[in-house]
């Protein structure tokens, strides 16, 4: 077993995977640091419209591939335009926000990313088909987006100087392009699924691009039929997932995983508006994985983080502040639980 240097957050720790409701980004830094002390993130608020969603977002920080949006969502262009404009703007405000409210925070920081393949399952080609559809420019996509990740790195040190940034590259759209389960642009077909060496390669140099930039690389996907080994192989440090959609199929990749030293970070509190369980009983998840994969309970409060299902974006203001505060409570249960 690898040794607790392996993971950058301290014990018992609890975050948001990334999105909140609203439209405020001040208002939503200073919600997180007040419900997640120990390991905040930078909010990302979709409700404000296109560039504020998960490919906007990722769009912006792209370097000399510019996007705009069509009515079938967002599409190469030839050249950065108003839509390209507004989403750098959206994520320049949010940065300005951490800035102000989170400048003098020192310790780990969260960060998020919509990936190379989720990018490319998403951005159309300018003849309407999806980016995926063409490998080389799947490749130009990502040496575009390795280019503007070590930026973004860089800017958000420059303004919050004692956090340790934690880089969540998000890949919802992974296990569809593994298996063939992207539509094309008609919506009748499937793209071809791409290669795993391919999707390993790729995601290699973009992981090791974040350890290079002296950033803790981590991947979050809460999609079923996560490729946990594929993650792991790829540099991966740390995994993000849904705990209630995890079947025991997982449980070997995910102990080898643990074995291995990556840490976890673990949906178990709905991300939708709902009635919240208890904290003992919303951890359940996290305690039968544990038990099933055979590890010693006390190591669940230092490898795994307890976190929502997945974004808070569609929730109400109020069921995303009690979602962040019963994943710290429930972060509590996994530290109190062994000792007893």
């Amino acid at each position: 077993m690898s040794d607790q240097q392996h993971y950058p957050w301290p014990l018992a720790s609890a975050t948001g995977v990334g999105s909140l409701p609203g439209t405020d980004p001040g208002e939503a830094v200073r919600t997180v640091l007040g419900e997640l002390p120990e390991l905040p993130h930078l909010p990302e608020l979709p409700d404000r419209g296109a560039g504020a969603d998960i490919i906007g977002r990722a769009a912006a920080a792209l370097v000399e591939f510019p996007v705009e949006v069509q009515p079938s969502g967002w599409r190469v262009a030839q050249r950065p335009g108003r839509d390209l404009g507004r989403a750098r703007g959206f994520l320049s405000y949010d940065l300005d926000a951490l800035e102000e409210h989170a400048g003098a925070y020192s310790g780990p920081l969260k960060i998020q990313i919509a990936g190379p393949w989720t990018l490319a399952a998403a951005v159309e080609l300018r003849n309407g088909e999806k980016l995926l559809a063409d490998l080389g420019a799947v490749d130009d996509l990502c040496e575009s987006f390795i280019e503007g990740l070590r930026a973004h790195i860089a800017d958000v040190r420059k303004r919050v100087p004692g956090g340790a940034p934690l880089v969540q590259i998000d890949e919802p759209s992974l296990p569809a392009a593994l298996l063939g389960a992207v539509p094309t642009a008609s919506g009748y077909g499937r793209l071809r699924a791409v290669e795993r060496v391919t999707v390993e390669e790729r995601l290699r140099a973009v992981f090791a691009a974040v350890a290079d930039a002296g950033a803790f690389p981590m991947a979050h996907c809460c999609a079923p039929g996560v490729p946990v080994d594929l993650l792991r192989r790829s540099g991966a440090r740390a995994l993000g997932l849904d705990a209630t959609l995890l079947t025991r199929d997982a449980d070997e990749a995910i102990g080898t995983a643990v074995e291995d030293g990556i840490g976890l970070l673990l949906g178990v509190v709905p991300g939708a508006d709902a009635v919240l369980s208890a904290p003992a009983v919303t951890v359940d998840p996290v305690r039968e994985l544990w038990h099933r994969i055979g590890f010693d309970p006390e190591l669940a409060a230092e490898a795994v983080v307890t976190t929502p299902t997945c974004g808070l974006a569609g929730a109400s203001p109020r069921h995303a502040r009690a979602a962040l505060e019963l994943c710290r409570k429930a972060a509590r249960v996994l530290r109190e639980e062994p000792r007893r």
